[in-house]
């Protein structure tokens, strides 16, 4: 292993809390290889991006104010916070701009423009359906301001199973996502069937 990447690594190992978030980014790195075979691409920038794309989600990171909260940019947080990460850690100067472009349009709404970004985008979108998908949501019902209820967050999974899919941009992507979208559904339908009268 490459130097800079211990240290990336080690660095994600100590600030990812609450202590599950750490778990996202090896996950993520191991989607993005699944959904780049096939494809030429740049594996230090996916890398990298993979693991510092989500910095401003953690404590420590991220504003504790509740209004403040609701109005942050994680990706702008960690686009400004990356060069600098970067060059502490030995990684390839003449990269930096890369990696930070793929944090840039990491999340479902951007429009990514390097097939680094598509890579990193789509293996996010995959992480978000499935069963990890799902535990992901439920570990933030009453500690996430956008989860106070389980109603929330069954509504953040319907809303995900809806609109997530069609924003996948590659062939190797689609495939993994078909099986993690059947298990979303089913387990939709089920929440719907047992959840009567009221889930809240």
């Amino acid at each position: 292993m490459l130097d800079f990447r211990r240290a990336i690594e080690d660095y994600i190992s100590r600030e990812a809390r609450p202590i599950e978030k750490f778990g996202h980014q090896p996950r993520l790195y191991a989607l993005t290889r699944q959904v780049g075979d096939g494809h030429e691409y740049d594996d230090d920038i996916v890398f990298s991006a993979a693991w510092l794309h989500d910095l401003g989600v953690f404590t420590g990171h991220r504003p504790e104010d509740p209004e403040q909260l609701a109005a942050w940019d994680n990706a702008a947080y960690a686009v400004a916070r990356a060069p600098a990460l970067l060059k502490d850690t030995g990684f390839p100067a003449g990269k930096v701009n890369a990696v930070v472009e793929a944090i840039r349009t990491h999340q479902p709404v951007a429009h990514p423009l390097t097939i680094e970004g598509v890579i990193l985008r789509d293996a996010d979108i995959l992480e978000q359906l499935g069963a990890i998908g799902i535990l992901r949501t439920a570990s933030k019902v009453g500690r996430d301001t956008r989860f106070p209820t389980f109603t929330a967050a069954a509504a953040s999974l319907r809303k995900a199973l809806a609109t997530l899919p069609p924003r996948i941009r590659l062939d190797t992507t689609r495939a993994l996502a078909q099986p993690k979208i059947e298990l979303l559904r089913t387990f939709l339908a089920g929440l719907e069937n047992e959840s009567h009268p009221a889930l809240f």
